[in-house]
C-alpha cells in the first residue's frame, strides 16, 4: 500500500512520516491552515530521501502558477485540486514535472477517466472536511488497476478497512494524524503508516 502523509509543515513532521516509511509526502502551497511557503518547504526538503516525492499541493491556482510556485520551492511533483483538463495534465508534464490529479466523489464521471495523469486522488465528495465517507463507492467508478490514491477522513483506526472497501492502490491523509488543525501528531503518524501498510 503507498502512503502519502500531506500537510506537512515542520522538520519533525517530515521526520515521523519517513522514519514510518512514508511512499511519499506532501506540502500545501495553496491557502489553508497548513500552507507552507516555497522557502518553507526548500528548507525541509533535506529532510525528504531520494526516491520519496515531495509534493506541492494546489486548489484553484492556474497551471503556470502552480508549476512556477513547486519550483520556487524545489518540488517536480504537483498535485492539483480544483477543475481540471486534459489539456492541464499535459502543461504539467510539459513542464517536466510529475502529476497527481485531485477530484472528489462528486465529479463527473468523465473526470475519472485516465487523462495520463502519474496519480490520480479520489477525496470524499466534500474535501477537507475530515469526516469518513462511502469508500466502497469508489468501485462502481472502474479505476481498476490503475494507480490511485484514497482519501478524505481517513485515520489509522479506518484506513485498512476504507482502502480494502474501496480497492485503493494508495492512500492520502493530513487531518487524521493531527492533534490540532495543522499540527501533525507523530505517534498517529506512525500508527496510520503502519495500519495502511498492514504491518
Amino acid at each position: 500500500m503507498f502512503v502519502k502523509v500531506c500537510g506537512l509543515s515542520t522538520s519533525e513532521a517530515v521526520r515521523a512520516a519517513v522514519d514510518a516509511g512514508a511512499d511519499a509526502v506532501g506540502f500545501v502551497l495553496t491557502a489553508s491552515p497548513r500552507e507552507v511557503a516555497p522557502e518553507r518547504v526548500r528548507e525541509l526538503l533535506p529532510g525528504v530521501p531520494s526516491g520519496v516525492p515531495a509534493v506541492g499541493v494546489f486548489r484553484h491556482e492556474s497551471v503556470a502558477d502552480a508549476v512556477a510556485a513547486a519550483r520556487d520551492a524545489g518540488l517536480v511533483w504537483v498535485q492539483l485540486h480544483g477543475d481540471r483538463t486534459r489539456e492541464d495534465v499535459g502543461a504539467v508534464h510539459d513542464a517536466g514535472m510529475q502529476l497527481i490529479r485531485a477530484i472528489t466523489m462528486s465529479a463527473a464521471p468523465e473526470a475519472f477517466a485516465d487523462w495520463g495523469e502519474d496519480l490520480l486522488l479520489v477525496d470524499a465528495a466534500v474535501p477537507g472536511s475530515g469526516e469518513a465517507w462511502d469508500y466502497a463507492s469508489v468501485r462502481a467508478r472502474g479505476l481498476g488497476d490503475r494507480h490511485w490514491l484514497l482519501a478524505g477522513g481517513l485515520d489509522p483506526a479506518n484506513v485498512a478497512d476504507a482502502a480494502s472497501a474501496a480497492g485503493a492502490w494508495g492512500v492520502d491523509v493530513s487531518s487524521g494524524v493531527e492533534v490540532s488543525r495543522g499540527v501533525k501528531d507523530p505517534v498517529r503518524v506512525t500508527a496510520f503508516v503502519t495500519a495502511a501498510k498492514g504491518h
